[in-house]
Order: C-alpha cells, then structure tokens, then sequence
C-alpha cells in the first residue's frame, strides 16, 4: 500500500477478533476481509471489539485484506 491516491476507504463492523492484532470485518458492501490495525492505533492503544464500526483502507490490487485506520463513533 505504497501512494496513498490508491487507497480505498471502506467503512464496516469488526466481526471477529483474530490472533496478532487481526480482525474480520464485514464491510458495508456485505464483503468479509481480515485487516490489520495501523500502527498510529496501536501508538495510541486504541481497542476494537466486535460490533465497533471502523474504516478500513485497501489497495485495489488486493480487495481481500486492508488496514483499519479509525474507529468509528
């Protein structure tokens, strides 16, 4: 994920809390991707529990994976 022009911002629901800051997040569109958290919610210990509703950016060449950059209110 290297131009950030390329991004794609989704919002969905985190699903489900995987090992190693990994989750399953349902986006709006009803797709199910794993993501990751990004190191600026890791600095500031932000905490995701299933039901919280993010964003999430992915890079258009791989639509199956991306990063959660907030936690939505």
């Amino acid at each position: 994920m290297s131009n950030n022009k390329e991004l794609v911002k989704l919002d969905g629901v985190v699903e489900e809390t995987l090992p190693s800051t990994t989750f399953k997040v349902r986006l709006d569109n009803g797709h199910i991707i794993l993501a990751h958290i990004s190191g600026r919610m890791r600095v500031n210990y932000i905490r995701l529990l299933p039901g919280d509703r993010v964003q999430v950016e992915m890079s258009p060449y791989d639509l199956t994976k991306g990063r959660i950059v907030q936690r939505l209110r």
